[in-house]
């Protein structure tokens, strides 16, 4: 059976493979992980001190990992964004957006081909660093399938944030504008899940179930993603919080990877309305300019 592409992912990644924009992008990307890998050993090298410990250095290796990865996150939270935000307001900055709601593609399958294309071509830079990205499983003694496990976590997080980015772009006219609300919602969804644990800090109360939120939260997803590789712990377990400041709930979903799950779970479900949200918005039975034609008739009959 002939697998079919999305025109939309064929189209835009032929376009990124023709400019020399993404090579400059990987290999700036992959100097940043350079310099943070480079760094990272300086600071291995004087945390191991003495002429006399220097065969513990590879016991510190295993922590170049974390610093790694979540510089990688940082990059891809930073990218995607931008490179999905443009994506359909570029159309119409190009006035190509009527075109192609003109084509057999339904406006969800748009979105979804708009959202896959960036991701792709943010994993091209996560593909190109994976030698150092990988020099901590070398001599750091971590297991192959953390790596695997990582890239899954990562890949998800990329298409969640170019799902935030595409949304953005079906409701803004300019590129520029798509970015900064794309960013807004980035802020807004970090800040409402922290805002209830916050409250209850403020006023002197037991955290409670307000730790749940935490579970719509990606950054604390590779928290406790990295806890679990790291120590096999979660952060919400009586080592790190006692357990009579949580709730019942909570306490129970931090039994294991449970919580990680669950909060992959409902990240995926964000992406999903987010998705959704960005179909209706270029939908030209639900858009304003269609209600506005619609009206218009109705007023002439």
């Amino acid at each position: 059976m002939k697998i079919r592409l999305n025109p939309i992912v064929r189209k835009d990644l032929q376009v990124a493979a023709r400019s020399m924009k993404l090579s400059w992008g990987v290999f700036l990307y992959d100097l940043v992980l350079v310099l943070t890998f480079l760094l990272a050993m300086a600071i291995i090298q004087s945390e191991v001190g003495s002429v006399y410990s220097r065969d513990n250095i590879y016991s510190y290796l295993v922590y170049l990992f974390p610093v790694l990865a979540i510089v990688q996150i940082g990059i891809v939270a930073l990218i995607v964004p931008i490179i999905t935000s443009s994506s359909i307001s570029g159309e119409k900055e190009r006035q190509t957006f009527d075109i192609m709601l003109t084509t057999c593609l339904s406006p969800l399958r748009i979105v979804w081909g708009k959202v896959l294309s960036g991701v792709l071509r943010i994993l091209f830079y996560v593909v190109a660093g994976m030698p150092i990205l990988a020099i901590s499983f070398v001599v750091g003694g971590m297991s192959w399938a953390n790596l695997f496990y990582y890239l899954v976590a990562l890949t998800l997080f990329a298409i969640f944030s170019g799902s935030i980015g595409v949304m953005c772009s079906a409701m803004s006219r300019r590129s520029i504008t798509a970015v900064i609300r794309s960013f807004v919602v980035y802020f807004v969804i970090y800040g409402l899940t922290f805002l209830p644990s916050l409250i209850r800090m403020i006023y002197g109360m037991d955290a409670g179930e307000s730790f749940l939120f935490y579970l719509f939260n990606p950054g604390v997803f590779f928290e406790e993603f990295f806890m679990q590789i790291m120590t096999g712990q979660s952060l919400f377990d009586g080592n790190n919080i006692s357990s009579s400041d949580v709730g019942f709930f909570t306490g129970l979903l931090s039994n294991g990877t449970l919580w990680m799950f669950i909060s992959g779970a409902c990240i995926i479900l964000m992406t999903v309305v987010f998705l959704l949200v960005a179909a209706w918005m270029i939908n030209p039975m639900h858009s304003y300019a269609g209600r506005k034609r619609r009206k218009k008739k109705k007023g002439t009959e």
